[in-house]
């Protein structure tokens, strides 16, 4: 048609892929030193230091969440802030101050939706940070968690591969770790 712009076939396959690449190395963190205190100690306490690996924070989890939340999730930024105030009120005090079972019972009642001050709910938050925490410690580390590649290593996943041979595909077979992020290894992981 005369006057329209043709849009090559290029520019649609590429623009296909803008989400995926949506969140870069350069993302700066967003959550101030409370709430992140605070994101913390709800990460540790759904994936805690134990003898099987790291923390959700040692891993990086929280370092995921956070610069996520100044890119691509940033439209979440207010929902979460607020959730993280909500968390410290429903404690009675900063969360991360709690003991760890007064911390697994806070947490539990959340799940439960018992948990009052959440909007909009508390099993919604619960879900939502469980997610990302989830995210941050089993994604590429490439996005900010999965630091030194522990969340791989604790389900024993041997990273991103084109290809493996004949001895690698057999049942039972241990496979050597691939230490190397989907984005390759030009971007420091």
């Amino acid at each position: 048609m005369p006057g329209k712009k043709r849009i090559s076939r290029r520019t649609v396959i590429a623009g296909a892929f803008v989400p995926v690449t949506a969140l870069t190395a350069a993302a700066k963190a967003t959550l101030t030193a409370p709430q992140r205190k605070t994101l913390e100690a709800f990460a540790d306490r759904l994936m805690p230091h134990d003898e099987y690996g790291p923390s959700a924070s040692e891993a990086g989890a929280v370092e995921y969440i956070d610069r996520s939340l100044s890119d691509y999730l940033a439209p979440e930024k207010p929902a979460i802030v607020k959730g993280l105030a909500a968390l410290d009120a429903f404690a009675g005090r900063p969360f991360a101050e709690l003991s760890p079972v007064e911390q697994d019972q806070v947490i539990a009642a959340m799940e439960k939706n018992t948990a009052t001050g959440f909007e909009p709910d508390s099993r919604t938050f619960f879900l939502r940070i469980r997610q990302l925490t989830l995210e941050g410690m089993f994604g590429d580390p490439f996005y900010g968690g999965n630091r030194a590649y522990a969340g791989w290593d604790l389900i024993r996943y041997p990273g991103p591969r084109l290809a493996v041979g004949p001895d690698e595909q057999k049942i039972g077979v241990e496979i050597k770790p691939f230490r190397s992020s989907a984005h390759g290894s030009g971007h420091g992981h």
